[in-house]
């Protein structure tokens, strides 16, 4: 059975997108079966993996008209991805009095999670219902963290949310882990927040840390995940550390 893995932070630019689209395309690379579900109205994990924002069915399409996960299921050489556009952003005030509305995600991806090792969920920054249906149909979430001054503040705010949908909605979900990025090793404040990080969440956070990296934001636009974009600049060998670290990880609890 696949794992699910929701990519979470209230907070915007973060790295959320970066990191979901990298590590699908190093897990990949790995020969993992990894499927992307875009559940942020950008779609800025769709177009990052090559895909137009266009593309139907999508998924709100899958949430909203109960299409088939596997009918908007589009494979590219980087992974597969079920695609989003700004037609999701709609979809709360339609959940809303749609019935068991938070576990809507969870009931369209269970007929395809058996076909993947793992699941990615990209979820909007924010704690709204997409996110919610996010958390309750993951069994894990795995937090970008920004090395910045406001990062403790969202994170409190996340964790508080992750309690309260193990306490009410999804009893096993757990913290995947922490990953830090925009790490910058030429400023104090960088090690001060992931010291920070890693002195309150222990071996919940990641060893890798990704750098501030031009590629990583030029990646996007060109419709590839930076590891396909520029293997070799610093951005794309932290992502593909940090897959190494996570594969390592999943070994590690499966024993």
């Amino acid at each position: 059975m696949g794992k699910i893995i929701a990519l979470a932070n209230q907070k915007g630019g973060v790295g959320k997108t970066t990191t979901c689209i990298n590590l699908c395309s190093a897990l990949t690379g790995r020969g993992k079966n990894v499927l992307i579900c875009d559940v942020d109205p950008q779609g800025n994990c769709t177009s990052g993996m090559g895909v137009d924002k266009s593309t139907r069915p999508n998924i709100y399409d899958v949430m909203v008209r109960g299409t088939p996960a596997m009918e908007a299921i589009v494979k590219t050489k980087y992974g597969s991805i079920i695609p989003a556009n700004k037609e999701l952003s709609g979809a709360t005030v339609e959940l809303v009095d749609m019935e068991d509305r938070e576990y809507v995600l969870k009931k369209a991806l269970e007929p395809v999670r058996d076909s993947f090792d793992y699941i990615l969920i990209d979820c909007p920054p924010s704690l709204e219902l997409l996110t919610v249906n996010a958390l309750v149909a993951a069994d894990s979430v795995l937090i970008p963290v920004q090395c910045e001054y406001f990062a403790m503040e969202g994170l409190s705010d996340l964790m508080t949310s992750i309690r309260m949908t193990k306490k009410r909605l999804n009893p096993g979900l757990e913290i995947e882990g922490l990953v830090m990025t925009m790490f910058d090793s030429r400023t104090k404040l960088s090690e001060q927040v992931a010291s920070e990080v890693e002195n309150y969440f222990k071996d919940k956070t990641y060893k890798t840390h990704i750098p501030r990296n031009v590629r990583l934001s030029e990646a996007p636009s060109h419709g590839k995940p930076a590891i396909q974009y520029d293997r070799m600049s610093k951005g794309s060998r932290a992502y593909l550390r940090l897959a190494n670290e996570f594969l390592k990880r999943q070994k590690e609890t499966t024993r």
